[in-house]
């Protein structure tokens, strides 16, 4: 898979290098406390939790109730999931411990 040109540059790869290198959870922590803020950390984390749900099979409605995302915040972690970069499918089939199709 060819990376989105829009996003590709020294930065991005410096941001992506530097992820890459945290050794633990504690670091990770540690890390995203510095570079993001509370809000941008907790929206990551939800749009994880929402691709994970609709990939087992849960309705925008449990979704809603279970982590407070918009309807509209789940539409596109669906789209990303079955039309983006396939960056959701590699990681939530390694968080489900299987092997990703690359």
């Amino acid at each position: 898979m060819t990376v989105n040109p829009k996003i590709k540059d020294a930065l991005t790869d410096q941001l992506f290098k530097a992820v890459q290198l945290l050794n633990s959870q504690e670091e990770c922590y540690q890390f995203f406390e510095d570079i993001t803020t509370v809000s941008e950390l907790k929206a990551l984390a939800q749009r994880l939790e929402v691709a994970r749900m609709l990939k087992h099979g849960h309705t925008y409605e449990d979704i809603v109730e279970q982590t407070g995302a918009s309807t509209a915040t789940i539409s596109r972690v669906k789209r990303c999931l079955y039309y983006g970069a396939d960056g959701y499918k590699i990681i939530l089939a390694r968080l489900d411990g299987e092997e990703a199709d690359e």
